[in-house]
């Protein structure tokens, strides 16, 4: 037991990969037990370093509580190190912005500025089909809760992309001396009669979806996947995936990072919402 608690300590001030390799050699099947992320709250508390590598909560009065050094280490945990989308200097500097003496920085479980990002499968009338649906926590009397935002269903974005012709379509503004009766032939071109639209005018897809939903034409079925997207740091933007296999780096890891100026996250959310 003695033994074990040595190399816990001793792994603290490790490198992130020398560190899984270690823990492993000594410990066995156990440090790959105890170094993976197995729960989003528990990401929260390495991310914070509110938790030992046995994965036992500090109390906030103990010295090791979001201490700087104990944190970095664990903060190279939590990123898979496999991933093609991180960028080794980039994932370094991350590192030194958060954990800075003078202004540290911590992700805050209802402090909004993440979401989920759910993969699901449906019966589109009869038809098997994926749709994706975006969920953030929403706060409701003295708790909180999972709300659905947003959806993306190709099948809806489909069929509200009109394809432009070369043709110019409006509704003339002398209409109304009409009774407005030109527009029995734009009803009759179902295909293009969002071009007679406002040009402020966007699709609600969820509440288009909500309505199939309700009418029973989609069903469904099940979740195939779950990512979550995260803006809580200033100016950084980084994903966190699930990643199922053996050794210690497993778990809810970070698989995607960029830093990005502030005034682009309205594009970067649009990228995110395949808009």
């Amino acid at each position: 037991m003695i033994r074990s608690k040595l190399f816990l300590i001793i792994l603290l001030f490790c490198a992130a990969s020398s560190w899984a390799q270690s823990f492993e050699h000594y410990l066995g099947d156990e440090a790959s037990l105890f170094a993976q992320t197995k729960q989003i709250n528990q990401f929260f508390r390495r991310f914070n370093g509110e938790e030992s590598v046995s994965g036992v909560r500090f109390p906030a009065n103990d010295p090791n509580y979001r201490n700087i050094t104990v944190r970095k280490n664990y903060l190279q945990m939590i990123f898979d190190l496999e991933s093609q989308f991180i960028d080794k200097e980039q994932k370094n500097e991350f590192i030194y912005n958060i954990t800075k003496n003078e202004e540290p920085i911590f992700l805050d479980f209802h402090n909004g500025d993440w979401f989920a990002e759910v993969s699901t499968e449906f019966l589109y009338y009869g038809e098997k089909t994926r749709a994706t649906l975006f969920l953030k926590l929403e706060e409701e009397n003295q708790g909180y809760k999972w709300v659905i935002t947003n959806v993306f269903f190709k099948p809806f974005r489909e069929l509200f992309s009109d394809e432009n012709d070369g043709k110019l379509r409006f509704i003339h503004p002398l209409s109304h001396e009409l009774d407005f009766m030109n527009l029995i032939k734009i009803f009759k071109e179902t295909g293009k009669v969002t071009q007679y639209t406002s040009q402020s005018y966007k699709p609600d897809y969820l509440s288009v979806f909500l309505y199939e939903v309700k009418k029973q034409n989609l069903i469904f079925q099940n979740v195939s996947g779950v990512k979550f997207h995260f803006f809580q740091v200033p100016g950084w933007y980084f994903e966190l995936s699930e990643i199922r296999r053996s050794g210690a780096n497993s778990g809810w890891l970070i698989t995607g990072l960029i830093d990005f100026d502030e005034s682009k996250k309205g594009e970067l959310l649009k990228y995110i919402y395949y808009e």
